[in-house]
């Protein structure tokens, strides 16, 4: 952080001086000094700004403005000679500013989706690869991914980066049974997956050292790669949004493909528990979903028959309240 202050301060006094030199030299020393002082400050703003935007988006940029400007020249070309000379600078400047300036932020909008690695593929002569799919952590130990893939669900290119390969060794090694047999799963259901047929699986070595945070590491790799993340991760599935990197979130194709459960309808279930409030049981659908019936302590440990009441989405799950159907 530091050294980053002390670069902005250098780059403040280059131009600062450099105005000074420039004021002496044409004899207007507060004006050069001022203009300096003005140009400094632009440039660490413009470097700022920079840091925030894709190298795509910069390339994107500069290719649109260059065809936006020899757009406006060629149209402007054949009436080189009909356009009176004394207007012929105004209708050169608007028709260039126009085009340049729209055909700039078609570029910048365009170039988000280049990367580095696609752009040598291009001048390499090879195809851009698409249907990447980066696979995090969570959803590799958490096993429902290679049941997915069995079935054919998700197509295109496996991304393993070789720092999730390093958490996962890391989970396996710790000394915390639990931690040690998820990490164990993990690296038991990447061979599963690599064992697939008709299944691409790639282990690539790019890494990001100055980012610390695994999370972190995988949007830059996504952002990079114009790739797609499979998560079950909350909180990386809100950051990688926030940054435009799309995601595919296990758990919301498991709610989605969840049975639809209509208030009215009856079923029978098994009371497993007493529910938070009084008087409440707690019984499961097959897939898990808790159901919270109403009146039903005395009927914990048996089956019984339920009406649906009502039906809760929240952000972990769904949830549904039933009574027994006696109560009707």
């Amino acid at each position: 952080m530091l050294s980053q202050h002390m670069a902005k301060i250098i780059m403040f006094l280059i131009f600062l001086l450099s105005g000074l030199l420039y004021g002496l030299h044409q004899g207007y020393l507060v004006q050069g000094v001022l203009i300096g002082s003005l140009l400094g400050v632009l440039a660490i703003l413009i470097k700022a700004r920079l840091k925030q935007i894709s190298i795509g988006s910069i390339i994107g940029g500069l290719v649109g403005l260059a065809a936006g400007i020899v757009t406006a020249n060629l149209l402007l070309l054949p009436f080189r000679y009909i356009i009176h000379d004394q207007y012929w600078p105004e209708y050169f400047f608007i028709l260039n500013a126009i085009f340049g300036y729209g055909a700039l932020f078609v570029g910048v909008e365009r170039g988000r989706s280049f990367t580095i690695p696609g752009i040598m593929r291009l001048f390499k002569g090879q195809e851009t690869e698409t249907g990447l799919k980066l696979l995090d952590t969570s959803v590799i130990i958490d096993g429902r991914i290679a049941d997915i893939l069995e079935v054919g669900f998700i197509e295109g290119t496996l991304i393993i980066p070789q720092f999730i390969l390093h958490e996962l060794q890391y989970v396996a090694d710790s000394p915390d049974p639990m931690r040690r047999a998820k990490g164990r799963r993990g690296l038991d259901m990447l061979q599963r997956i690599q064992k697939m047929s008709g299944i691409d699986v790639k282990i690539v070595e790019e890494d990001f050292p100055k980012i610390k945070e695994v999370d972190s590491k995988l949007v830059a790799l996504a952002r990079v790669m114009n790739a797609k993340i499979i998560t079950n991760d909350f909180n990386l599935n809100k950051v990688a949004q926030l940054q435009g990197v799309e995601i595919l979130n296990i758990n919301e194709l498991s709610n989605v493909l969840k049975p639809v459960v209509l208030p009215g309808e009856s079923m029978t279930l098994f009371v497993v528990k007493e529910g938070k409030e009084q008087n409440q049981g707690v019984a499961y659908l097959d897939d898990g979903t808790m159901v919270v019936v109403e009146n039903a302590r005395r009927l914990i440990g048996k089956s019984v028959i339920v009406t649906v009441t009502s039906v809760l989405q929240t952000t972990a799950g769904r949830m549904i309240f039933a009574k027994p159907k006696d109560d009707d």
